[in-house]
């Protein structure tokens, strides 16, 4: 039922009540019936589940598939160091998202006061939460509106509606039926759970309580909203599902190749193992953690408090911001632009509640009893801290502040002695003041209702009698200032005869006009840059609101998002669209006026639809569900109420929507950074796979053991990974566009890349480590002597297997020891050459991944000075394995001078190679693909 299109005697026999209110007993039935005036909470995710939710991740179960794979063949050291790295990434994840999901608790807050009800009538307060369908509620002001309820009695009452509906201005409100479909905007008799009594006191009967409420509506669509991954989260989840078939499909190739080539079982499961540690890029989910977290603390510095944290790297692809009006492109701070005095339109400057402003081209004679008249008809109050009062009223009092104008002052000169309040039928409010022995009425109201009531006008200090012709000329200006969606006020006075009797039939006659103030609520001063800047990146912005279709074109094209040519819809211009011919208005049409919540979360599906990532931010009550939705909800965090916030990804902490901007550079240097130590520890990891996978293949020793291809990716690979996440951003980031949602995380240049540099890794690597074996040629040929039986060091199979034919009674496990030691001992040299020289190519490579067409020289060697760090504590790191005791552990001996240099000469061919590419690339000037 809409209540707002019946009198208020239907309503009250709909919901069997009268103005003295329910029984007592009557209102426990309903208690019973209808349940707690409430919002019921959906079930809450546990910490628990948080955490173990970090687990879910494709690469972080192939991680934990290789902790029982070494735990199997005894390599206890692997194990304790993949189990701490996949422990740390889920910390980290946990850390960053144990606050989500607190929405709904939330709009708890918003119902948890109490209400003054008439019972058995009677008045008493009881807590909201007890209030019932058919309840009397009384209303003050200043109070919070804890039920939906049909108004039956008004007295000035004015509620402030813009976190429910996005209205900038108060509401007043009526008791007359409305027969027309209105949107909750428009329901000027009702008012609703949440929002706020900002003038006027009044009657109601309750007819919503809990989730029926427009607020408990609001929870149930938040409720029904399921977030979906971000386009990260989905990339990087078919990388690993492909990763892991790819490293099974070679681990069983090199396996089977071992065995059909006579190679003993254990050791080519070892080898196969090996090949899976090398393929797996153990530190890539925790770095991808760390720098998202990374991330976050920089995008603080920038007035962004993320809450998820994959919405860092979203903000990367955004191409379409849907973004509420009032408290966001706007200050939700009406302010006086325009006054029309003394036949003259002054221009006021500043924004919202500063008081620094002047006013253009005019002389304080000139406005000066305009602003006195603002002021003394009013009931708002500033000071240096606060504002109290109705938003109108408060921006007067600003704007005479400007010119010196206060209050305090000017009631000591005109003390107030009697006020009849503005009520929705005359339009106006008058209030009566003493000066020496005269008494002025001054009136503040609607510019047709005053002028209506006005016989004269005041023109530089004179009093002029007040023609059809002046009269007509003055609405003409009213109508002027209204079509730039200014809310117009006229102003009047009057001298009142001796002891007259105050009424509004005797005091609102025969008035003086002095003239109009025009109030808006102004775009942010950032916001046309902020504009200009989105559309050079290639992002849509979309104003969605509460408001009216004039007031929301004017800041459309003041802000330079729409021409004067440009249509604006409205909610009612869509309610009855099917969803194919919604989706054909939403391709062209840059702003929506009048829309409800349900309106909002269309359009973001519709969105949604096409591909597109939508960033949506608001503050308002209204805006929770279409946060959620949204592929990245953004709130504000001074205005913003809390549901908005605890339903966003993100909070901007200045309310500025000019720090999306730098918000999204920032995602989108995050993003780049990704790519880049992805791309570093991939190529990386290509090199170690090629070189374990051709020595298996062309019967080679392993050149590597498990514990050296963990160190690498773990221990050395890990910092310089880490260091490329806080790169520095390239030039033109903001002049690309927004990268698909459904994009490759690798364009085919970088492919190649990685190919190519994953070969000259390997083709590096097996050189030094078949140097190493030349140069122990003098005890590669040896023999070990068992029982007169010889047994080869590096092909043993073929005796080894006549020696157990010919001694059947001696232990194998004996014999295969012996041989292991032996060739652990003969391979310490080449392999520990081998393990300095990949890990030496991957320093370089590092370099080499700092940008996909910019030299290194270009951008900068010493640009990322935490990078150059990174790589002098992994060299250090890497040294400390060879020439410490811990050589042991690691099964390596020390290198010659001689030895490093050439080392280093070799891995440096990597960074050359790289340059090559990037020099003839640039030489050819072919793009960059996404």
């Amino acid at each position: 039922m809409d209540y707002y299109n019946y009198p208020v005697d239907k309503i009250l026999d709909k919901f069997k009540t009268s103005s003295k209110g329910l029984s007592q007993q009557e209102a426990e039935k309903r208690l019973e019936k209808y349940g707690l005036n409430e919002i019921k909470e959906e079930k809450k995710i546990s910490p628990f589940q948080i955490f173990f939710n970090q687990f879910k991740s494709p690469l972080i179960i192939i991680l934990l598939s290789a902790i029982i794979l070494t735990l199997i063949i005894g390599e206890y050291t692997d194990s304790v160091l993949i189990a701490i790295i996949v422990i740390v990434n889920a910390l980290l994840g946990f850390a960053q998202e144990y606050k989500a999901e607190k929405s709904i608790e939330a709009l708890k807050k918003l119902t948890s006061l109490k209400a003054t009800v008439v019972r058995d009538g009677k008045k008493e307060r009881i807590l909201a939460k007890e209030l019932v369908p058919g309840d009397i509620i009384r209303l003050e002001e200043g109070e919070k509106i804890p039920a939906d309820a049909r108004l039956i009695e008004v007295i000035s009452l004015e509620t402030h509606e813009s976190a429910l509906t996005g209205e900038s201005t108060s509401v007043v409100k009526e008791i007359n039926e409305i027969k027309e479909n209105k949107s909750v905007a428009e329901q000027y008799n009702m008012i609703f759970s949440g929002t706020v009594i900002t003038k006027g006191r009044g009657k109601a009967i309750v007819v919503r309580t809990g989730m029926k409420t427009e607020i408990g509506k609001i929870a149930e669509m938040m409720q029904s909203e399921k977030k979906e991954q971000t386009p990260l989260q989905i990339t990087l989840a078919k990388f690993g599902k492909i990763l892991g078939i790819a490293i099974l499909v070679v681990c069983i190739i090199v396996f089977l190749t071992g065995i059909l080539r006579g190679n003993n079982f254990v050791e080519m499961f070892e080898a196969a193992i090996a090949l899976a540690v090398a393929a797996i890029p153990e530190g890539l989910p925790a770095v991808v953690t760390i720098t998202l977290a990374l991330g976050v603390t920089r995008l603080v510095r920038k007035n962004a408090l993320v809450r998820k944290l994959h919405s860092v790297e979203t903000l990367g692809c955004t191409n379409v911001i849907c973004t509420d009006k009032t408290g966001t492109l706007t200050k939700d701070e009406m302010t006086v632009k325009e006054i029309f005095v003394n036949n003259q339109l002054i221009k006021v400057t500043g924004q919202g509640y500063s008081r620094k402003g002047i006013f253009l081209d005019a002389k304080p004679k000139d406005y000066e009893f305009l602003l006195k008249a603002s002021i003394l008809c009013n009931n708002a109050s500033i000071t240096h801290k606060q504002v109290f009062g109705d938003p109108t009223e408060i921006a007067l009092l600003v704007c005479s502040a400007k010119a010196g104008l206060f209050r305090e002052k000017l009631e000591q000169e005109f003390p107030r002695i009697h006020e009849i309040p503005f009520d929705s039928e005359r339009k106006m409010m008058t209030t009566v003041h003493k000066n020496k022995d005269k008494e002025i009425a001054f009136v503040k109201g609607g510019p047709k209702q005053v002028i209506d009531n006005c016989s004269f006008y005041y023109e530089n200090g004179k009093i002029i009698r007040l023609t059809k012709s002046k009269k007509e000329e003055f609405l003409e200006k009213n109508r002027e200032m209204a079509s730039k969606a200014l809310r117009v006020l006229a102003m009047a006075f009057r001298e009142l005869p001796k002891k007259i009797k105050y009424s509004t039939e005797t005091i609102e006659k025969d008035l003086v006009f002095v003239g109009f103030t025009g109030m808006i609520d102004p775009p942010r001063a950032e916001i046309n840059d902020a504009i200009r800047l989105c559309r050079k990146a290639g992002i849509r912005v979309i104003m969605l609101t509460g408001d009216q279709k004039t007031t929301a074109k004017a800041i459309g094209i003041q802000i330079g998002l729409i021409n004067r040519d440009d249509k604006v819809i409205t909610g009612m211009d869509i309610m009855d669209l099917s969803n194919k011919e919604f989706d054909n208005i939403i391709k062209d049409v840059h702003i929506f006026a009048r829309i409800s919540p349900k309106d909002k979360i269309r359009i973001v599906d519709s969105l949604k639809k096409y591909g597109n990532v939508v960033a949506m931010t608001g503050d308002g009550v209204n805006d929770a569900p279409a946060l959620k939705k949204a592929d990245i909800g953004i709130a504000m965090g001074i205005t913003g109420t809390d549901v908005s916030k605890e339903a966003s990804d993100m909070i901007l902490t200045d309310d500025n929507f000019a720090s999306i901007v730098n918000v999204i550079k920032e995602g989108r240097g995050i993003y780049d950074n990704i790519k880049k130590f992805v791309e570093y520890l991939l190529s990386s990891n290509l090199g170690e796979i090629l070189v374990i996978f051709i020595a298996m293949l062309i019967g080679m020793p392993l050149p590597l053991i498990a514990i050296h291809i963990l160190w690498i990716n773990l221990a050395t690979d890990g910092l310089p990974a880490l260091a490329l996440s806080v790169d520095p951003t390239e030039p033109g980031i903001m002049e690309r566009k927004p990268r698909k949602k459904d994009s490759k995380i690798f364009s085919k240049n970088i492919v190649l890349r990685m190919m190519a540099v994953g070969i000259i890794m390997c083709v590096g690597t097996l050189l030094f480590f078949n140097l190493g074996l030349a140069r122990k040629q003098n005890i590669v040929g040896e023999e070990i002597i068992i029982d007169d039986e010889t047994v080869d060091t590096w092909s043993y199979t073929g005796t080894y297997n006549n020696f157990i034919k010919n001694n059947p009674f001696t232990g194998s496990y004996e014999i295969d020891k012996i041989i292991n030691e032996k060739k652990e001992i003969l391979l310490k040299l080449p392999r520990t050459l081998a393990f300095v020289v990949l890990m030496l190519f991957q320093m370089f490579n590092v370099l080499n991944c700092r940008s996909e067409r910019n030299s290194i020289f270009r951008i900068g060697v010493f640009s990322n000075r935490h990078l150059i760090g990174a790589i002098t504590i992994s060299i250090l790191l890497q040294l400390a394995v060879i020439y410490t005791p811990l050589a042991t552990s690691f099964k390596t001996v020390p290198l010659s001078l001689i030895d490093l240099v050439y080392v280093v000469l070799m891995s440096s061919t990597v960074l050359i190679f790289g340059e090559i590419i990037k020099l003839i690339r640039n030489k050819m000037k072919r793009p960059i693909e996404d």
